[in-house]
């Protein structure tokens, strides 16, 4: 199965244009929002980190039945250095 994505971009006259592409990004309000595909059919939809940000959300959306999505926000920290996949919470044992 290929993660190529079809694209069909239409200008105001509709005028259409067909291409294909691994990911893209649409700004939105002078954020990229990234699409992308991220395996078992399921769609990423992720805003670009810029410096100062803490966190930033991924939508997945996850095809169902013939008319049916599931769609899951997850909130990710920012800090792209920390290897470490765990999450702090009150019996992590941790200083915070």
């Amino acid at each position: 199965m290929s993660d190529a994505l079809q694209l069909i971009l239409e200008d105001t006259d509709g005028t259409q244009l067909e291409t294909s592409c691994t990911r893209f990004a649409v700004v939105w309000q002078g954020r990229e929002v990234w699409i992308q595909q991220a395996g078992n059919g399921q769609l990423l939809i992720g805003v670009d980190v810029e410096e100062g940000d803490t966190e930033y959300a991924n939508l997945l959306l996850r095809p169902l039945a013939t008319n049916l999505v599931s769609l899951q926000l997850e909130m990710e920290a920012a800090d792209a250095d920390d290897d470490d996949d765990h999450v702090h919470g009150p019996d992590c044992d941790h200083d915070h």
